[in-house]
């Protein structure tokens, strides 16, 4: 990969962590920690602290620990993305958007002990789960991933196997 395509990439995941920080620091700053806002009759603004992963995932574990971990997650997910073939700028683009969630929260973790959350989908009589930006971010980079993946497949020519290493 050159430079110039890395730099790129670099890029989009600096900008959403970048964007994540703010938007966890605007919530910081103007809610009071369990304050829920509606903003739709089923989005809300709840500001909250996760000390886990994923849907608190985890929650238990030692806070220097977590680090290590989603820096070990992060790690992987660059070598994925080196290993993507020039063409695959969807999977490229997915890893740039995992890792910069990830940098999102892994300086949440690393600073604070845990992870703001603010972000609420609900009715009256059934809520999901409180996300931030950064989640999303991993979960729309996954999903690009898979789009990427699935793309692939259909448009490689029925009984031949991928090159190798893939």
């Amino acid at each position: 990969m050159s430079k110039r395509i890395l730099a790129i990439y670099a890029l989009v995941a600096l900008a959403a962590a970048g964007l994540d920080q703010w938007i966890k620091r605007l919530v910081v700053a103007n809610m009071e920690l369990y304050e829920r806002i509606d903003v739709m009759p089923m989005l809300s603004l709840y500001h909250t602290r996760n000390t886990g992963i994923a849907f608190s995932f985890l929650s238990g574990l030692d806070d220097t620990v977590m680090v290590i971990l989603t820096g070990a997650v992060m790690l992987f997910i660059v070598w994925l993305a080196a290993k993507a073939e020039p063409h695959q700028h969807l999977a490229r683009t997915g890893f740039a958007l995992i890792v910069g969630g990830a940098l999102g929260n892994i300086i949440d973790r690393s600073t604070l002990g845990y992870v703001v959350d603010y972000i609420l989908f609900h009715t009256q009589t059934w809520s999901f789960a409180v996300f931030n930006l950064a989640d999303a971010f991993i979960s729309v980079g996954a999903a690009l991933v898979v789009l990427q993946e699935l793309l692939d497949w259909r448009r490689r020519p029925a009984g031949r196997n991928p090159p190798d290493g893939a």
